[in-house]
């Protein structure tokens, strides 16, 4: 509770910076979005990605940004063809800001997005825009529209997009997670999630971020302390209801991240 409070005060001391900026303070060249129509692959899905380029200094945020970040929004409303959408992360960093760890991207990042068809072997449209946070000495809400056509045709794959592929965090069973385990308990306003999980570490600077399904869910950063192979991390949840809610624990998110390598958990046991 108290870093919902914290969080609710920096992001009010923020308001006339925003302002500001927003009227005329921020390059309109901050952040370039290109997509690369990539290839389809042997499974039928279509592996596009997203280049993200910010001016020297700027950044922008992963998926779970951390109590001091913006989340990513994207809305395909104007594409054709596509029946799902799926995410490939690359790795991001760990950054501190107004003392609130945010999870961040510096300079250029690409994001590979594989497109499953409505219609298999037909070529995908996109027209989309998507919505972020940009940062410098201040932090602005960023749009920019995008397009593009991919085609049904190209099947060779793209060495930009599959290096970003080998970027994202490790699956677990390829990490030595051998069992996590989450302990729910209600609280006032949400609940409590304690996951202990049974893993080598991951180099010194470990941190674990605990993502909830509904992104409209608040989530609190998490501590967390290891012994030896068994990692505890704890944070808070809590929805836009303010009190408790019914969690499927097998769709829990958990990223560690330490100095040699990051690993993406799908899902807990209780």
């Amino acid at each position: 509770m108290i870093k919902r409070i914290l969080l609710l005060c920096a992001l009010l001391l923020a308001v006339p910076a925003l302002a500001t900026a927003q009227s005329g303070g921020v390059p309109k060249d901050v952040l370039k979005l290109t997509v690369l129509p990539g290839w389809r692959t042997a499974s039928g899905t279509h592996m596009a990605a997203l280049k993200i380029q910010l001016k020297p200094g700027w950044k922008t945020y992963w998926r779970a940004p951390g109590d001091g970040g913006i989340p990513p929004q994207f809305d395909w409303s104007g594409s054709s063809n596509i029946r799902s959408v799926q995410f490939h992360w690359p790795r991001p960093e760990v950054a501190t800001t107004n003392g609130m760890r945010t999870i961040v991207y510096h300079n250029e990042v690409i994001v590979p997005v594989e497109f499953t068809p409505t219609k298999a072997g037909q070529p995908l449209t996109l027209k989309g825009r998507v919505d972020l946070g940009v940062c410098n000495d201040i932090c602005v809400p960023f749009s920019t529209k995008f397009s593009a056509a991919l085609p049904a045709t190209v099947t060779k794959a793209d060495p930009v997009i599959r290096a970003a592929l080998a970027k994202q965090p490790m699956p677990a069973s390829k990490a030595g997670v051998r069992k996590v385990v989450c302990l729910i308990e209600p609280i006032s306003d949400g609940l409590r999630v304690t996951a202990t999980i049974t893993m080598p570490p991951t180099g010194a600077d470990e941190v674990t971020v605990i993502e909830a399904p509904d992104q409209n869910i608040w989530v609190a950063e998490a501590s967390s302390k290891r012994n030896g192979n068994t990692l505890t991390a704890i944070t808070e949840m809590v929805p836009p209801s303010n009190a408790p809610f019914m969690l499927d624990r097998s769709k829990i998110r958990i990223t560690v991240m330490g100095s040699k390598r990051a690993v993406d958990i799908q899902g807990c046991t209780g």
